[in-house]
């Protein structure tokens, strides 16, 4: 498995694994401005050139700011997760952020467990914050 930047020419496959991931999935076109801006640094885990998983990080000034992170079903449980994370909290710290936030459904036990493992804490709530009305956990974390 490698992690590399992620391009143009992948973002057919993480639409796809997208919207197999998450019940309000991002677009080709959401995907694709990603790559527009240099404050997000996008990173994508690839095996025998299969997209296996991908991420999206926001960095300005001293916060980061996980955006997105997904692992395709088949692939989960391998390690692919926490290859993402480590890669997104090494670039953070080369560009001088302090420390790291997140949101994710409060339902999500195995990314909860996966940002505990990793240092993040839970702060807070957003009520309502998915289009379904669930809330999204606060999470952060001291790089």
């Amino acid at each position: 498995m490698i992690i590399r930047t992620w391009e143009e020419k992948d973002i057919a496959a993480i639409a796809q694994m997208e919207a197999r991931c998450f019940s309000d999935p991002w677009t080709e076109g959401m995907l694709r401005d990603c790559l527009k801006y240099a404050w997000q640094h996008l990173f994508l885990a690839e095996d025998g050139g299969q997209v296996c998983g991908y991420c999206c990080l926001g960095v300005l000034f001293e916060d980061a700011e996980v955006l997105n992170i997904a692992v395709d079903t088949p692939h989960r449980g391998k390690g692919i997760g926490q290859a993402l994370l480590t890669a997104m909290h090494e670039k953070a710290k080369t560009l001088g952020a302090l420390q790291c936030f997140l949101e994710v459904r409060v339902s999500n036990a195995a990314a909860i467990a996966l940002y505990e493992k990793n240092g993040y804490e839970r702060y807070g709530v957003r009520a309502h914050y998915y289009p379904d009305g669930e809330n999204a956990m606060l999470m952060k974390k001291t790089l």
